[in-house]
């Protein structure tokens, strides 16, 4: 398992075949499994990849040995200084002393103590959660978007002691939202203000510099209280309401294991083969390590004794950090992805000449990809895609897709330029993060592989919708190795997606290839994932908008290939129409007023208004909108007997407006 990157990459096609990428477990569920794990057959799940190390505490352990004294964690606090860097055996000791200071200070080496995080990608979060796995306790991360009144839910929830914050804006962020009687301490990475010392003093809670409590920790050591596999390891909550659930501010907690994160990860290396993370590697850490698609390509890192550099805090200057770096790896979404491709595009695109000559290498490149080469040496390379590889720093040799399906143009594109491998992973924070992984070097787009290792997969009937497990498609089934251990207690949400055999119900509806490979086609729930990864609910925004004097219905859509959301707007006619007729504006047919400038600007402000008063999330809210003069009914088939929308007949019905309006906002 090291490093290979010749100039040319062969895909050894002699010993395994893209057109048969997973087996089918006899029996009637038409189960599916995976090749590079043949135990799967018979649920013999990977779990690990030395029976050694089993836990997030043994492989960091594991790659310190691997790493011989090498380079482990590297952050620089701009831009324009250099990157500096702490080694694994400097990482392991600062742990350490992390975690004997914490329990010196009269917090349990046990699962039932959680301490939280709410920092950005940064040495100390490793340090702090490393030093909470040395002494079996739970790392429950915390982040901006959860929201202040579910960040209180969550401390209070878990009898939160001791919360770990980056600086002075989470430091505040905290403590204006009246954090809860169990929290003590704050522990900061950062130095902050006398004024909000003061502040926590006053609130009743303690505020120590992380610095402060490793010294402490060092002149109190305490014997290592190593985790077992099945001992839980983090907590990830979300936001109910970002799951369409709008009575209820209580988040949900996934509850993930050492042995839950360590099966996906070991099981997405041992896909990778010979192109998984070596002591080599440098990765480059910029996407938030609250989601589990981070962790899981860190701790692949860390396994092996390779390094993780982290960004400098701007996402402004990621260029300029990555060419600082020169990483090997990179963890990436679908939006980054995008951005790059957009700005390489319109740059060809500038000339005849260049557009031509861009198309041609591209054609180049793309045969050759589909010849099973991957390669970043040809006269194409130096000419064209040079300054593609670049802008990430110019040694990428693997990118690790996730979060959101990408766009097959723009996969292809990517795998052209670059040169390099780039896979691309499905699954959900219930299965850690992966539970399927395109093959190595499989140039087909619009897929995201066979089943990991860790589990098997089937698809289930969904009737209402016309998906049949026996026509290859239906919702999408985990059952495996890295399924989690439920919600924090919440048994009742929990048995809604686990059922009694143990198979986690994902409420996205996929489509087996061919191949063996899964595709992603639908979603059970009406909940869509835009291309950053953030879920939306567009029952929740309808529910919102119709709130207007001035709409009468409205329909809310986007996709995981956009990361903008739109809207079909059927206003009420009356009150529009008196609304024009103060205003002088004609208002003798009304399909007139749903194309005047005015009536949409009216009708925008009327939706951003709701958005503000409603706090729903940047990426909630709608940033563009069609109006449309007729009802939606039951005869025109947009809506059930019942009065509900019909998404699906919707979304074919308005498809042309939904395309227009996401190609404008695309290009603004």
């Amino acid at each position: 398992m090291g490093f290979y990157n010749p100039s040319i990459v062969r895909i050894p096609l002699d010993t395994f075949t893209y057109t048969s990428q997973s087996d089918t477990v006899k029996g009637p569920e038409l189960i599916r499994s995976s090749k590079w794990n043949r135990g799967a057959q018979k649920e013999i799940f990977t779990t690990c990849l030395d029976e050694n190390c089993r836990t997030l505490y043994d492989a960091f352990r594991s790659g310190a040995a691997k790493s011989n004294g090498g380079m482990c964690l590297g952050w620089r606090n701009t831009h324009l200084l250099p990157f500096q860097w702490l080694t694994y055996e400097e990482v392991l000791l600062r742990a350490q002393n992390f975690g004997s200071g914490l329990i010196s200070m009269g917090l349990k080496p046990s699962v039932h103590t959680m301490v939280g995080i709410y920092s950005r990608n940064c040495p100390e979060w490793v340090i702090c959660e490393q030093g909470l796995f040395t002494y079996n306790m739970v790392s429950i991360p915390l982040y901006d978007s959860l929201g202040s009144e579910a960040r209180a839910f969550v401390i209070t929830e878990c009898d939160m002691r001791v919360v770990v914050l980056y600086d002075e804006e989470s430091a505040k962020n905290l403590l204006d939202s009246n954090p809860p009687s169990c929290l003590k301490v704050v522990i900061t990475i950062k130095d902050i203000r006398p004024r909000l010392v003061e502040e926590a003093d006053a609130k009743g809670i303690k505020v120590l510099r992380l610095t402060e409590v490793e010294k402490f920790g060092a002149q109190n050591r305490v014997p290592d209280v190593p985790p077992e596999p099945s001992d839980t390891a983090t907590i990830c909550f979300a936001r109910l309401a970002a799951f369409g659930d709008t009575t209820s501010n209580r988040p949900k907690g996934v509850m993930l294991s050492h042995e839950n994160i360590m099966a996906a990860t070991c099981a997405s290396i041992l896909q990778l083969g010979e192109y998984a993370p070596g002591k080599s590697d440098i990765l480059f850490s910029f996407l938030p390590l609250a989601h589990t698609l981070e962790k899981c390509c860190e701790l692949a890192l860390l396994i092996s004794g390779g390094a993780i550099g982290f960004y400098s805090g701007d996402l402004k200057t990621i260029k300029q950090d990555m060419r600082a770096l020169k990483p090997t790896i990179l963890p990436a979404v679908p939006r980054f992805i995008n951005r790059i491709y957009d700005k390489v595009v319109k740059k060809a695109n500038k000339t005849a000449i260049t557009r031509h000559v861009f198309n041609i290498a591209l054609g180049f490149k793309t045969d050759e990809m589909y010849k099973g080469i991957v390669r970043k040496d040809s006269f194409w390379d130096k000419l064209v895609f040079w300054s593609v590889r670049q802008k990430l720093g110019g040694r990428i040799r693997l990118v690790i897709v996730g979060s959101a399906p990408l766009g097959g143009n723009v996969l292809t594109f990517m795998r052209a330029a670059l040169g390099c491998l780039i896979v691309e992973g499905y699954g959900q924070t219930e299965c850690v993060a992966p539970c399927t992984l395109t093959a190595p070097g499989d140039p087909q787009p619009d897929q995201v592989g066979p089943p990991l290792g860790c589990n098997n997969i089937k698809l289930v009937d969904v009737v209402d919708m016309e998906y049949f497990a026996a026509h290859n498609q239906g919702e999408i089934c985990v059952r495996g190795a890295n399924v989690f251990q439920g919600y924090y207690r919440d048994p009742e949400r929990t048995n809604l997606v686990l059922d009694e055999a143990g198979w986690l119900h994902t409420g996205d509806i996929g489509e087996w290839l061919p191949s063996g490979t899964l595709k992603l086609i639908d979603r059970k729930k009406q909940i869509f994932k835009v291309a950053q990864g953030e879920y939306v609910a567009p029952d929740k925004l309808q529910l919102v908008y119709s709130k207007s004097y001035y709409i009468s219905q409205v329909f809310v859509h986007g996709d995981s290939l956009r990361s903008c959301v739109v809207g079909i707007i059927v206003p009420h006619i009356l009150h529009v129409q008196e609304w024009a007729g103060r205003r002088k504006i004609p208002n003798d047919s009304f399909t007139a007023l749903c194309n005047n400038r005015e009536v949409k600007s009216l009708i925008m402000k009327e939706i951003q208004d709701l958005g503000a008063e409603y706090k729903l999330k940047h990426y909630e809210q709608v940033k563009d909108v069609y109006l449309h003069p007729n009802l939606f009914s039951l005869e025109n088939g947009l809506l059930s007997s019942t009065g509900v929308l019909m998404r699906t007949k919707l979304v074919k019905y308005f498809k042309p407006q939904v395309e227009d309006m996401c190609s404008r906002l695309h290009n603004v």
